[in-house]
């Protein structure tokens, strides 16, 4: 079996504030919070608010972005869009624009020193004003390297509510991607494709509830961001052997894999080895579609594409 880190990726879905390092968070102000199981989606995010707490000043937004790159690096990830939601850290640190310039320096750093291309996606929860959300266009559009934005959180919220805005970010050229089918059905996902112009779903498991739906999800090519450990620590699906990832590759669904920033993407690769079988043309073909249905420019991905020619050799 060929080693899974050296397999050329790209990781789609990853929270910046999932990734900080246990070592980071204890020195920056306390011993890390215990990991999931969690018995429920706000008790999950409850734990990442205590993390994110910790960040406060620019060196640390610019040493979890610059650990971020050192880590992805190792897993063979060599093109990543992290996801980081500026708004909310700018209003909490007072200073709205210093926590994305921070991120944004440490990424540049990191990338030039460990050979990994990164890009950042801004997101909103679906709890919070839609003036935040505004904001967050505004911090978007200032820098040529976030490249899109998107709603997270609680999918009992609607996305409605928000679709000025999403209008206005698509008419400016920004990519939109939403959590949608992670913690709710299918009307998420109808929502996300319709008002909110999803160019990506963010997990996207939950299209296996409507057969309609994974026919216009399939027709329309739209990628879904799957993150099979996530799903299993959040209660989701029940055991990683449950998930439904097999089901969604059957069904012709463009599947990519992701950790959300609950573990490696090596490691995530390594478990669908052990727990579906998959052998290295499976890996690799997983590997390819995240690449395609990543946001990269195209000699990027031409160049990350015959990586993984190479490593299939």
């Amino acid at each position: 079996m060929r080693d899974i880190a050296a397999l050329p990726k790209a990781h789609l879905h990853v929270h910046l504030e999932s990734t900080v390092r246990p070592r980071t968070v204890r020195e920056l102000g306390g011993p890390p919070e215990p990991e999931g199981p969690f018995r429920s989606f706000q008790e999950f995010a409850d734990q990442r608010a205590r993390v994110r707490e910790r960040l406060v000043t620019a060196a640390h937004f610019r040493r979890v972005a610059l650990e971020f790159c050192e880590d992805e690096a190792a897993q063979g990830t060599r093109y990543a869009e992290v996801t980081f939601t500026a708004a909310s850290h700018g209003e909490r640190v007072g200073s709205p624009e210093m926590p994305l310039e921070a991120v944004l320096d440490g990424l540049a750093e990191g990338s030039a020193r460990y050979g990994i291309e990164c890009r950042v996606l801004l997101d909103h929860s679906r709890r919070r004003p839609v003036e935040r959300l505004r904001l967050t266009l505004k911090l978007a559009l200032r820098h040529d390297r976030v490249i899109g934005i998107g709603l997270a959180g609680d999918e009992s919220h609607p996305l409605a509510p928000f679709a000025e805005v999403l209008d206005a970010a698509r008419e400016a050229g920004l990519r939109l991607v939403h959590h949608a089918g992670e913690t709710a059905g299918a009307a998420s996902i109808r929502e996300a494709l319709g008002p909110g112009h999803a160019d990506r779903l963010g997990h996207g498991i939950r299209v296996l509830d409507d057969e309609g739906l994974v026919a216009e999800v399939r027709e329309r090519r739209i990628p879904l961001e799957v993150c099979p450990t996530s799903n299993v620590l959040l209660g989701l699906v029940p055991s990683l052997r449950e998930h439904p990832l097999p089901r969604l590759r059957a069904a012709g669904l463009v599947v990519t894999v992701n950790t959300d920033g609950e573990t490696a993407l090596a490691e995530e690769y390594a478990r669908l080895r052990e727990v579906f079988g998959y052998g290295d043309p499976d890996l690799a073909a997983l590997a390819a579609a995240s690449i395609d249905a990543s946001f990269a420019p195209d000699g990027l991905k031409a160049r990350m594409r015959a990586g993984v020619e190479d490593w299939l050799r």
